[in-house]
């Protein structure tokens, strides 16, 4: 649920969490409705650009990195040598930047069911497409779960799930028949990395997540908190799960010697990020 008052605040309101988050709106810039969702972009006046998605923020200038950047770059730094690369959702396009980074990457296919989230993307946030035109991208506007359950067996490296919320387009995209579907596309070693929602307010979906991916397969798991503003609590997840393999040590050596710019990852980061605190450990680990 939102509201526009007439002060010119956005509040998106989350009756789940009994909590709501405002930002100051300066002009409505266009809203394109598609058959799954409507999609609005506004200017603020300290956020820069801001998308949202069906009445919840979704993106803005001002605080994107971190998300995009926790998407990737803990996984990629994770897998021993990630070539193909597969984005469900993401339609943004700021996860698929972040992966091209990797100059190892050879492939990295994104998959959105709405085309209007990226062309939007491409209008109002050119500094998150500028990888678009990769000749190593590919960008498709279809059904990611279909997709993935056509995809080759032992055919990508890593799948990253840069959804919404468990609800409408992305509800299929959060239970054990697509895990099994992802598991089979992994090669051994093969990593599946989920936004996993606030630590703090949704415990309990990461960890029925976690179940989830545990019944279909997967043989190991780490969830990594980090800072979101603009989410409820102002603090979010994603939650990476392995093929065949336990979680051992990142490549730091390789992260510490990147030759790219990150505005919040770093080895530093990655390693804190895996410590969780005391309640989200008791909460997931037992």
């Amino acid at each position: 649920m939102s509201q526009l008052d007439p002060k010119h605040w956005f509040t998106e309101i989350s009756d789940r969490d009994g909590s709501g988050f405002s930002l100051r709106i300066t002009k409505h810039l266009e809203t394109r409705q598609s058959q799954w969702q409507t999609t609005e972009m506004y200017d603020t006046t300290d956020w820069g650009k801001l998308m949202i998605i069906d009445g919840c923020t979704m993106v803005s200038s001002r605080d994107n990195f971190l998300y995009h950047e926790m998407m990737s770059h803990p996984a990629l730094y994770t897998h021993t040598d990630p070539k193909v690369v597969v984005i469900i959702g993401g339609g943004d396009c700021g996860t698929l930047r972040e992966v091209l980074k990797h100059p190892g990457v050879e492939n990295a296919v994104q998959i959105d069911i709405d085309e209007n989230v990226t062309r939007l993307s491409e209008i109002y946030f050119p500094e998150l497409c500028e990888s678009n035109n990769d000749p190593r991208a590919e960008l498709k506007f279809i059904d990611g779960i279909q997709w993935m359950k056509d995809r080759d067996s032992a055919s990508v490296d890593i799948i990253i799930v840069d959804s919404t919320d468990p609800v409408g387009p992305a509800e299929g995209l959060f239970n054990r028949a697509f895990y099994e579907e992802c598991l089979r596309a992994l090669r051994p070693g093969g990593i599946l990395v989920q936004q996993s929602e606030s630590p703090l307010l949704h415990t309990k979906l990461i960890q029925e997540m976690r179940s989830e991916m545990a019944k279909a397969g997967f043989d190991a798991f780490q969830t990594l908190p980090f800072p979101q503003p603009l989410y409820p609590s102002g603090w979010w997840s994603c939650t990476l799960a392995r093929k065949g393999e336990a979680f051992g040590e990142f490549r730091r050596d390789a992260a510490d010697a990147q030759a790219f710019e990150t505005h919040y990852y770093n080895s530093g980061v990655h390693q804190g990020a895996m410590a969780l605190p005391n309640f989200l450990k008791k909460a997931l680990e037992g």
